[in-house]
């Protein structure tokens, strides 16, 4: 799959957990079945109710909601994935 569309992991700083995002799912999802707190929003990547701070990774900026300098350390879950992996940090 190509765009960004395959599996990729996030990886939680604060307890070196890691979380599979499968091809057919979203970073949200992942993170809300692992009981990490993020408000779901629209689900389009447009309200940024969901943004999530991030310290490293190789994103793909889905959203329409983020600067140019938000994606720096920032990303919806609900739509944006990565290369490979995130890391985010609580």
């Amino acid at each position: 799959m190509s765009g960004g569309a395959g599996p990729f992991e996030i990886l939680l700083a604060w307890s070196d957990r890691v979380l599979p995002v499968a091809a057919d799912t979203t970073a949200l999802a992942a993170l809300l079945a692992a009981g990490i707190a993020v408000e779901p929003g629209c689900m389009t990547g447009g309200c940024g109710m969901c943004v999530t701070a991030y310290v490293e990774g190789d994103l793909i900026h889905k959203d329409t909601c983020l600067s140019a300098s938000e994606r720096k350390h920032a990303f919806c879950p609900c739509v944006s994935r990565a290369g490979t992996r995130i890391v985010i940090a609580g």
